[in-house]
This record gives C-alpha cells, structure tokens and sequence, in this order.
C-alpha cells in the first residue's frame, strides 16, 4: 500500500483563510478599508502574486470588495440582511421595548461569556469603555453618556467571543446603537439620580474583571430589568400627559353652550 503525500496548503489559500477569520471573528468590520497591495503583502511578509489570488477568493466569496482604484474594502453587505428592513421599527414604542427585552436576554449571556473567556485585550477594551463612559458622566454630556454607553456594551459582545452572538448583534447594530442611545438619553433626563445607570453598568463591569460569571449574569440582567421598568413608567406618564393635553384642547374644538344655544 502506497502512503499519499500530504500536500502543503497553498499559500493563496492560507492568506485568505487568514483575512476570512479576521472577518469571522470581527476583527475587520464592514466597509473597512485594507492597506494597499504593496503594504499588506509586506505586514503579511507574502508575495504580491499570492496575496492578488487571496483577495480575488475573497472578492468572489462577497468578502471584500474594491474601488475604481483597486483598493480592498471588507464588504459593507456582510451582516447587512437583518439591518434596513428593521430600523423602520424604531419609529414605533413596542418596537423599543421588543429591543429591550432582546437585549435583556443576550446583555446578561455576554456579560457571563465575557466574564469567562474575556482576554487581556478585550479586558483593556471594556476597561477603556468604561473610563470613558465615567469622564462623559463627569462632563454631565448626555450624548457623550449615550455612545460610550453603546461602545461599552459592544465591547461586552466583542469579548464574550461568541461568533453567532458577535455578529448577530453587528447585524441590527444601528437598531442597537438607537434604542441606547434613546433609552440612556431618555433615562438620564428623567431619572433623580443621575448617576444610577453608571452604577449598573460599574457593577457589570467589575464582575467582567473579576472574572464572575454568574455576577456578570446577575448585574447585566438587572440592568437590564431597571432600564425596562423605567422606560415603561416614563413612556406610560407620557401617555396620561399625552391625554391631559387633549382633553384640554377640546375646549378648542367643541361650541360652548352659549354658542349651540344660539344656533
């Protein structure tokens, strides 16, 4: 019996194995731009002829894409399918409150994911998350607040290291950063203390460095809990305020009896 050679990878291959998994992993977003054939065929330490093949896999997969001047851009179509079609549910309440109680579930599973498998990096990314959503609560800026608000819980994804999870989040990401960016602004508006939220997310955060997934969990979900009861209480007083004003507005609308009389 003749043994079979084992035949090296080709290096093509390895190159766009390599660029794939980088995507895979969300290390290369949408619509980012790669450095030029020269640059990255000199970073990869491969040659132009080999990297050229990588990349023509990786276009023909929709994985890249290139402009008039032949420069690569991870495609901004992955991901995209669950995106357009849904923003149009923010313009609606129960839509919002749809969104919180996805997020309730994932927030809490990725807070213990991370708090297990989080690496030194994703650690410094969470804690550079949450520096800067503290000096935005020092400078009392709402919609500083909002965004470190959303890049912190997007850092919890990234290092919670669950490819499904990652980049099914990636995929409503702009429904994502909304209803944050709506819910935070809204609570910190209304809410007495203002700094309530910030303990919340301090609490999810040391139980992440601690490395405590069920106080991970626990934290995340109560957060969670908290934003929901108190965006439903401000949401229904906006609706009695809503039908106080309307019923003083009939006064505009309806005659006097002064008025029917004479008619």
């Amino acid at each position: 019996m003749t043994t079979q050679s084992i035949k090296p990878a080709k290096l093509a291959d390895a190159i766009a194995e390599h660029v794939q998994q980088m995507i895979l992993e969300g290390s290369l977003q949408p619509g980012e731009r790669l450095l030029s054939e020269r640059e990255l065929s000199a970073k990869l330490d491969v040659s132009r002829p080999s990297l050229r093949e990588a990349l023509d896999k990786l276009i023909a997969l929709g994985l890249l894409t290139t402009n008039a001047q032949g420069v690569a851009h991870v495609s901004e179509n992955i991901g995209k399918s669950l995106r357009d079609p849904l923003v149009l549910l923010m313009d609606s309440p129960d839509a919002r409150f749809d969104c919180l109680e996805l997020r309730s579930v994932v927030e809490a599973a990725a807070a213990a994911f991370a708090a297990q498998r989080a690496s030194d990096v994703d650690r410094d990314a969470i804690r550079g998350c949450f520096e800067a959503m503290v000096a935005a609560h020092d400078e009392q800026d709402v919609d500083l607040i909002a965004k470190t608000d959303a890049e912190f819980h997007f850092a919890i994804y990234e290092a919670s290291h669950n490819l499904m999870m990652l980049h099914f989040m990636r995929s409503i990401e702009s429904i994502l950063r909304s209803n944050v960016y709506l819910n935070r602004k809204n609570l910190y508006e209304h809410r007495t203390q203002k700094d309530s939220q910030l303990h919340e997310h301090q609490a999810i955060y040391e139980a992440i460095m601690d490395r405590d997934p069920e106080r991970a969990r626990a934290a995340a979900a109560g957060h969670m809990n908290n934003t929901m009861k108190t965006q439903r209480a401000i949401y229904d007083a906006e609706l009695r305020l809503e039908a106080s004003i309307r019923r003083l507005a009939r006064n505009d609308l309806v005659a006097t009896r002064k008025a029917r009389a004479a008619l």
